[in-house]
């Protein structure tokens, strides 16, 4: 249970052993009023009530901006984004490369629909856009998307398709060779391990999500390291991210370029 007193300017979390206090300017209060705030977000549909030059965008803005982060700093000439929907993310990432006058985006999803694809090729970031249809695990579609990037070139990865652990194991192998060192390869939606029990959820989200699936891969793969990308500008005292998107964040050792 969890009490917000503004009038004393508390968080009250109550538990078993007791109920701990922290104040409304600390990183715990923080901690905890956000992760009930995610879930208050996850029940009511609120990443479904934003776009990007008129595309929906079905993400937390949150995890937008910190990933818009993490691709000014690396830099990418290649984002692969699994997962299509109604294009929004991809054409965010494509107006990232337009600001920064290089890249461009490869989207792959298992179905794009007509007037999905007829927006999308009707936008003006589309030029730098290329959709590949067809499941993103199929090895035919991997070396086609392989076949896109040419040696040398940096590439960030993003995994936004099929959430099931399986199915984002198999991407991580898929795609993971791909990244390029310094880069990074992200699991997103790893919030269903935390929201089980919430609507629009299934009791094997405690172990079949992309958090699992990211440390399994982790584990099984020391080239990569589960490290969430570090904040730019912080003068608060907020170390963690509100964020969709928990320890999905694989970054390749080494150095990018």
């Amino acid at each position: 249970m969890l009490k917000i007193d503004e009038a004393r300017g508390v968080v009250i979390a109550e538990g078993p052993e007791g109920d701990s206090v922290h104040p409304l300017d600390s990183a715990e209060a923080f901690r905890l009023i956000s992760r009930a705030w995610v879930r208050c977000g996850w029940d009511t549909k609120y990443v479904y009530s934003f776009s990007w030059m008129g595309r929906p965008v079905i993400q937390l803005p949150e995890d937008m901006l910190r990933i818009q982060e993490v691709i000014y700093r690396v830099k990418p000439d290649v984002i692969i984004e699994t997962g299509v929907a109604h294009g929004g993310s991809l054409i965010f990432y494509a107006s990232l490369f337009k600001a920064m006058g290089r890249g461009r985006v490869i989207g792959i999803d298992i179905e794009i629909r007509p007037h999905n694809r007829a927006a999308i090729e009707a936008h003006e970031m589309y030029p730098l856009i290329t959709l590949v249809e067809g499941s993103s695990v199929a090895p035919d579609i991997v070396e086609a998307v392989r076949a896109l990037v040419a040696p040398g070139e940096t590439v960030l990865v993003l995994l936004d398709s099929n959430h099931t652990k399986a199915h984002v194991l198999a991407e991580l192998e898929a795609y993971g060779p791909m990244v390029t060192p310094g880069s990074y390869i992200v699991a997103t939606d790893g919030i269903m391990k935390e929201v089980v029990g919430a609507p629009r959820t299934a009791p094997d989200w405690s172990w079949n999500n992309p958090l699992d699936a990211a440390a399994e891969f982790a584990a099984a793969h020391p080239e990569f390291i589960l490290e969430e990308p570090p904040f730019p500008f912080n003068e608060g005292v907020v170390t963690e991210r509100v964020t969709y998107w928990p320890q999905g964040f694989l970054r390749r050792a080494g150095e990018t370029g």
